[in-house]
């Protein structure tokens, strides 16, 4: 049986963090795309404004993956719940159960905080679709993801009087 542990990240970690970003931006053929830096995951994660919180696996004591979330709120539930942003296991731990333990370990936290629902976007090639649904979670295809970024967001933040 493989010895996997789960944990909260702390500011000591930012750079494991980092590091596990870069391979997942690497994974989704993204690299160029992190411009995070520890820096950032240290004011934003463990500054007094804390905007998200992070999971660090482990697999017989080496980095094995993580995942980053956040709260959100439910006005229909009329409670809140978690966002996860990023759940990411490296190659070489997959199918050891880390991404299982993870998940799992996000739907205690959500439940032991009141949450009604844990949720999260999921690339359309991601072959981890079939491990979601092996879970029981659902693709919700009535709705659709939009994001305002960059100059599009500059420019509606420039019409606030």
């Amino acid at each position: 049986m493989t010895e996997i542990s789960l944990r909260f990240a702390t500011a000591d970690d930012v750079g494991t963090l980092l590091e596990l970003v870069r391979a997942l931006a690497l994974y989704e053929k993204a690299p160029e795309a992190v411009v995070a830096t520890e820096a950032d995951f240290l004011r934003h994660g463990f500054g007094p404004e804390r905007r998200f919180e992070a999971l660090l696996a482990f697999v017989g004591g080496r980095p094995a993956g993580f995942a980053l979330f956040f709260p959100n709120f439910s006005t229909w539930l009329g409670r809140p719940g978690l966002y996860l942003e990023d759940i990411f296991v490296l190659e070489w731990a997959r199918k050891l159960g880390v991404g299982r333990r993870l998940m799992a370990r996000l739907a205690a936290i959500a439940v032991e905080r009141g949450g009604g629902r844990l949720d999260f976007w999921v690339l359309h090639w991601n072959p981890a679709r079939d491990f979601y649904h092996r879970l029981g979670i659902r693709h919700m295809q009535e709705w659709l993801p939009y994001r305002a970024e960059g100059a599009a967001l500059e420019a509606l933040a420039r019409e606030d009087c």
